[in-house]
This record gives C-alpha cells, sequence and structure tokens, in this order.
C-alpha cells in the first residue's frame, strides 16, 4: 500500500486521529515534569488546544487539503493554551502557509509544510531552547525533508518522520540539563510525537476511534459579550446600532490586483464602528463591529472575496427585550460608559488571591494558573470586557506569557503584555501601575518593578528524587525561590522557614506570605512571629490566597 497524494479529508482524518492518540495518552504526558510536583499540564494544554482545531474540520466535506490545514490552524491558534499549546498552534500555523493553494500534498510538499510550521514556530518564542518541542519537530522535519527526496510514498516519509520524533524526544535529555537530571523525556515532544502516531495510523488504513472530539471553535471567539454591555445603557445612548458579523472567503480573482491586508481593513472598519474584532488566515477574515453602516461593512468587506454567515441585529430594537429577559426595570439602567483610559487584566490561581489583585486596582481578573492556563480566547474576551482604551496583561505564569502576547496580537486595541511568572511579580507590577503614565512607560516600569521581587512556593512531592542537589522524598514539603527547588522539608511550616533563609537578606524589608487551600490562617500567623523574630527589621503582611497546588506564596522585596 502507498499513499502518493494526501487530499483534504485524510488529511482531516489525520488531524482528528492524532487528536484523539493524544487524547488518550494525555495522563501519561501530564506525568513528564521535570519537577516532582502535581502541576503537570503539558498534555491538558496541548490537548485543549488541538481539540479546538478539530472541530473545525470534523464534518468537512472537502477534499481541499488547504481549506482543511486553514480551518485547522485557525481553530488551534484561537483555543490555544500554555507554551505548549501556543507552540502547537504556531507549528500547523506553518504548515498551513506553506501548503496555501494546493487542494492535496506530495511527499515534498508535506515535508515542507513541517519544515514551514519549525520556523514559524521558532519565530514565535522569544528564546528557544533545545531539548523541548521545537527540537522534536525540528528533527523530524529535517528527516522528513530527506525521505521526500528518496520517496513520494507518504507512508514512508511519515514512518521516517516518526521514528525521527521518537529518537530526537529520546535526546531531550541530552540538551536539557534537568531532564536528564530527573529522568524524563521533555512532555511536550512527547505530546507531539503521540500526534504523529495519529497521523502514520491515519495513512496505513488503521480504522479511527468512532469518539467525538468537541472544544472551543474560532466562531465562537467573536461571540463579544454585547448583550451584557447592552445591560448598562439607555436606548438612546447606543451610538452604533447594528451588531454585525460576517465571514469572507476570499477569492482570487478580487485579491490578484489589491492583496487583502488584515491591518488595512481592520482600519478601514474602524473608521465606522467600535467593538471590533478581526481575525484572519490565508482563506478567511471574520468580524465583528458594531456600527451605524452594516451594509457598507458588508460592501467593502466584498471587495475581496465572497460573504458567507452574515448576522445583523438592530440593537435598539433588542434592547427592551434585554432587559425584559432579565427582569430590569429599564428605569433601572445605568448609561453605557465610555471606555476607561487603562485596563489591567491579570491571571489568578485562587479566590483570595482575585479579590487582592482587584483591591490593588485589576479591571479584569482571569481564572487560570498552574494547572489550567487560560487560553487565547479566554484573555481576548477579558481584553473586550475590560473596555479600556489601553491595557496591559499580567499573566503571573511563565506557561502563559505566550497566549497573553497572541491575544494581545489579534484584537484591535491598545494591549502591552508585562511579562510576569509569578503571582508575586504581578502584584508588584501592579502596584508600580501610574495611571497618568503612558503605555509603553507602564509597561516598562511595571516590568522592572517584577524583575525586582523575589518569588517563593511551598508545594509537596508525589514521588522520591533528587534535583539540583536537593534530596527529595515522596510527601516532603518543597520550596521553590524562583523557579528552583532549594528545600526538603518533612513538615510545612519547617519547609516555609527554610525556604524564607534561602531568600532573604539584609537589604529586604518586606515579606508577603499569602496562604492557600492547604494552610491556615493559626500557621500563618505563627510564621509571621517567627520572621519577626528571626528578620525583626523586615515588615510581614499575610493574605488568604485560598490558591491550590502552593499552601504557600511569598514575596521578598
Amino acid at each position: 500500500m502507498t499513499v502518493k497524494k494526501l487530499g483534504g479529508k485524510q488529511l482531516s482524518q489525520m488531524f482528528i486521529f492524532g487528536a484523539e492518540n493524544l487524547n488518550k495518552n494525555v495522563k501519561m504526558v501530564d506525568a513528564l515534569n521535570v519537577f516532582p510536583v502535581p502541576d503537570g499540564d503539558t498534555g491538558t494544554n496541548m490537548n485543549l488546544t488541538i481539540t479546538s482545531g478539530v472541530k473545525e474540520v470534523k464534518g468537512l466535506d472537502t477534499d481541499d487539503a488547504n481549506q482543511v490545514a486553514s480551518l485547522f490552524s485557525k481553530g488551534l491558534l484561537m483555543g490555544a493554551r500554555g507554551n505548549s499549546g501556543v507552540i502547537l498552534s504556531q507549528l500547523f500555523r506553518g504548515f498551513s502557509k506553506a501548503i496555501a493553494g494546493k487542494s492535496s500534498i506530495d511527499t515534498k510538499l508535506f515535508a515542507e509544510a513541517l519544515e514551514s510550521g519549525v520556523e514559524t514556530a521558532y519565530k514565535a518564542v522569544m528564546k528557544p531552547v533545545e531539548g523541548t518541542i521545537l527540537t522534536v519537530a525540528k528533527d523530524s522535519a529535517k528527516k522528513a525533508t530527506k525521505a521526500a527526496r528518496k520517496s513520494d510514498d507518504l507512508i514512508d516519509v511519515m514512518e521516517q518522520t516518526l521514528l525521527e520524533a521518537k529518537a530526537s524526544l529520546d535526546r531531550t535529555p541530552d540538551l536539557l540539563p534537568v531532564l536528564k537530571e530527573v529522568g524524563v523525556v521533555d512532555s511536550g515532544g512527547q505530546g507531539l510525537v503521540t500526534i504523529y502516531e495519529g497521523f502514520l495510523a491515519v495513512l496505513e488504513g488503521k480504522e479511527l476511534p468512532e469518539e467525538s472530539i468537541s472544544g472551543p471553535s474560532m466562531n465562537e471567539l467573536v461571540n463579544a459579550e454585547h448583550h451584557k454591555a447592552q445591560m448598562h445603557m439607555k436606548t438612546e445612548d447606543i451610538h452604533y446600532g447594528y451588531c454585525t458579523e460576517f465571514m469572507v472567503k476570499f477569492k482570487e480573482e478580487k485579491t490578484r490586483n489589491a492583496p487583502f491586508s488584515e491591518e488595512d481593513f481592520r482600519n478601514k472598519l474602524n473608521e465606522h464602528g467600535d467593538s471590533l474584532l478581526v481575525v484572519s488566515d490565508e482563506e478567511l477574515v471574520k468580524v465583528h463591529i458594531h456600527t451605524e453602516e452594516p451594509g457598507d461593512m458588508l460592501t467593502l468587506a466584498q471587495t475581496y472575496g465572497d460573504l458567507i454567515n452574515i448576522k445583523i441585529e438592530n440593537m435598539r430594537e433588542q434592547h427592551s427585550a434585554i432587559l425584559e429577559s432579565d427582569h430590569q426595570p429599564a428605569e433601572k439602567v445605568k448609561v453605557q460608559a465610555k471606555k476607561k483610559p487603562f485596563g489591567i487584566i491579570t491571571v489568578s490561581m485562587g479566590t483570595g488571591i482575585e479579590e487582592l489583585f482587584k483591591s490593588l486596582g485589576a479591571t479584569v481578573v482571569i481564572a487560570g494558573g498552574q494547572t489550567m492556563n487560560p487560553s487565547t480566547e479566554d484573555i481576548v474576551k477579558a481584553i473586550e470586557e475590560a473596555h479600556a482604551e489601553k491595557l496591559i496583561v499580567l499573566p503571573n505564569n511563565g506557561n502563559i506569557v505566550m497566549a497573553a502576547e497572541q491575544a494581545a496580537s489579534v484584537v484591535d486595541e491598545d494591549v502591552a503584555v508585562v511579562k510576569t511568572k509569578t503571582v508575586p511579580q504581578g502584584i508588584s507590577a501592579l502596584l508600580a501601575f501610574n495611571p497618568s503614565s503612558s503605555l509603553e512607560d507602564n509597561q516598562t516600569t511595571m516590568s522592572e518593578a517584577a524583575g525586582h521581587v523575589k518569588s517563593g512556593q511551598i508545594t509537596f512531592a508525589v514521588r522520591d528524587t533528587s534535583i539540583d542537589g536537593v534530596e527529595i522524598n515522596k510527601d516532603d514539603f518543597m520550596g521553590i525561590f524562583d523557579g528552583k527547588i532549594v528545600t526538603s522539608k518533612k513538615t510545612q511550616k519547617e519547609a516555609v522557614e527554610s525556604l524564607l533563609n534561602e531568600m532573604m537578606s539584609d537589604d529586604d524589608e518586606i515579606v508577603t506570605i499569602i496562604y492557600g487551600e492547604d494552610a491556615n490562617e493559626e500557621e500563618a500567623n505563627e510564621l509571621e512571629a517567627w520572621i519577626g523574630e528571626a528578620y525583626p527589621d523586615a515588615e510581614v503582611e499575610i493574605h488568604p490566597g485560598k490558591q491550590p497546588i502552593y499552601s504557600y506564596i511569598i514575596s521578598v522585596e
């Protein structure tokens, strides 16, 4: 059996089966952590991301590989979660670009598409680290290119691609010392291998699983919460009365002499309304806008291709019905507020931390953190909800930074991302915010403030190991200082005291302790008394964070 050409239907099956195989192995991928703590989420993030892509292509009745890849890429992009999910979305975004305009794929084009995906993913990462999913993708793509020079059989090329992906995965501990020290391979690379295993199974003619896969789609992205906004308006104050949504399927004869530019298109639309959201790829552009001239918007869009999925709603006529459905008397409805000058969006991993962020001035707090990273779509919705002219996003987790940057790039708002990687960094950055400064100056000042704080966490070990010279036994309480395990103790209180001894210096003046679900106020107060004796010059603040995973989050300044 040989496969010389790959059409859209078979490519769609590969995406579906790759996603299903990853779904079956999520726990295994999650378990490949470089730290022995219960925070594994690489498999979960990759699974949620690819599931979003699969929903876009499942059930498509087309054999156009270009269309399938484009829709799959779009779904991945908008559902991307965590660094692993964002990188996965970029791998297939580059793949989609490489096959633009091609209805079928041969071995050479398939290899080129894999190489294009690697190039796109590397560009998306500020500081690429070898020994990760990037390396596995790069090595296997190179192997695909070599195989495609000798063979026109996609089964043969995919077999060699998968073999090299597995070999590269086995080499990841040699490139990333922490993997070798703990005795695991890279989790993101393992996730990619499971996807490629699914690809090969389809090419070989194996049966696909019958289970359905569901997840958020791109179309759900542009479900702007304008109805909720209308609850705070008077009908006569609705300036732009028509909620207009549509998609344009590009036509080559229309874009040949006037190529589509997302930026130019967005700027033209922005002159005629607000609540604008424009998302595009090589095949389609999706638009949501509040305007007084829906017909003009459609006419403008039609210069690029065919209009599909048109929806226009008269919000003035709907206003009374919305009020009635929510049992709100019209006379009590508030006037819609103008956009605030600034909005700050931050991520919280506990209800107590959420309250703390709000008390410090955060506009919108997204629930999420170590085990459940918010997606690009979640952050886009938060940006919309903030309803501000300029916005600042504080991810508070290194695994959320890329999703935050991706969200900032797809909205029609002025957004800056301050790359906070811990809750203490987020708090410090928020305290440094100056509403009278520009967005750029705030981004600089807040980033500097985040860099000055020391961050610590206490959690427990799920297995015996040794890392960075620290012997760790199962059920020990570990102290993590700026991402590195520095102590392991039998009791939680001992671990906090030992961690603080590592963190504190003569120049430090403020210690903030946020206790979580696995700690209590009494123990926190005991720690406050201990700090008062051990470090009498330090001012201590105690807050109930109610966060999972980390019984204590500590900042020292």
